[in-house]
């Protein structure tokens, strides 16, 4: 899924050169060892989900660039993950010549996965619920992404990595819904909360 004939058909569809230096780049980002969920794999999943609901995006091609793009710089410890991410987007767009607009809806698609509530427009809040897709994952999938995430974590110890999750797992369970959009909702929310009421339960 995250190949070069797929970035290639993006490259064309929104008017940029090829930027196959960008594509390694990116690639390469995500093949870091650090790395155990935020990976090539989690890019392939997003894609697959995205390719499922293209039809109710508004600017697609935005939308799909933002996926390749939002987790890109991934540092565990970092608050700015998200933001780095979205200037990296920023920059390139910029240096290609893509619209002022775009740049900006670009940025704002990734700074929504920062999932701290505040998507305003419909693919911002599609990002969302394409990212956050894994919750709502088949019990054993979802199990291993937990294992990955704290593989990832490693570094923090324990009884401070029990805390921050149980707190993060919480508010997901507290929100009124964990998905924006009808098609997550039906498909992944009863799942989602079965998932994370055993995640917090187990840790």
């Amino acid at each position: 899924m995250m190949n070069q004939n797929r970035w290639q058909t993006l490259m064309n569809a929104m008017g940029l050169p090829p930027s196959t230096e960008v594509y390694d780049a990116l690639h390469a980002a995500y093949s870091e060892k650090r790395r155990f969920y935020h990976t090539v794999d989690h890019i392939d999943a997003m894609l697959t989900h995205f390719d499922g609901v293209k039809d109710i995006a508004e600017r697609p091609e935005e939308l799909e660039l933002a996926i390749w793009f939002h987790d890109a710089i991934y540092k565990p410890l970092s608050k700015t993950n998200e933001l780095d991410s979205a200037n990296w987007a920023q920059t390139f767009l910029a240096s290609r010549g893509y619209g002022e607009a775009g740049i900006e809806r670009v940025h704002n698609l990734i700074m929504a996965t920062l999932h701290n509530g505040s998507v305003k427009s419909h693919d911002e809040q599609l990002i969302v619920d394409i990212d956050l897709a894994i919750l709502g994952a088949p019990p054993a999938v979802y199990d291993q992404f937990e294992r990955n995430v704290r593989k990832e974590y490693r570094l923090v110890p324990w009884f401070i990595y029990r805390k921050k999750r149980k707190e993060l797992l919480q508010s997901f369970l507290s929100s009124g819904s964990i998905y924006n959009l009808d098609p997550f909702k039906e498909n992944y929310e009863s799942t989602a909360r079965y998932n994370i009421g055993r995640a917090i339960d187990m840790l």
